[in-house]
């Protein structure tokens, strides 16, 4: 019986797997740095950030620890709740 970590080693040692993987850890850390150079610019804590988007601290917190570790994708409304509370705008690009 292969346990998940079998099932990943396998799949990672495709390389259009592990570039796919490479290539959206790289989006999401690009995308965490834009976040925390923008909270960072507005001078907010995660707690000042939070009751700007009516939540709690933990929850700016998991999400900024989400994107870092890529367990999680936050959705393009708690995106744009987080940016407008930095007093920024969000703007995406597909290309």
């Amino acid at each position: 019986m292969k346990t998940h970590d079998d099932v990943v080693k396998k799949l990672m040692s495709r390389s259009g797997v592990k570039a796919e993987v490479e290539r959206i850890e790289r989006e999401e850390g690009e995308l965490l740095d834009a976040l925390l150079k923008a909270r960072q610019e507005a001078g907010l804590t995660q707690a000042e950030l939070a009751a700007r988007m009516g939540t709690q601290a933990p929850a700016v917190a998991r999400l900024e620890r989400s994107l870092a570790t890529g367990k999680h994708s936050p959705s393009v409304a708690t995106l744009r709740r987080y940016v407008q509370a930095c007093g920024k705008h969000l703007h995406m690009q597909v290309s």
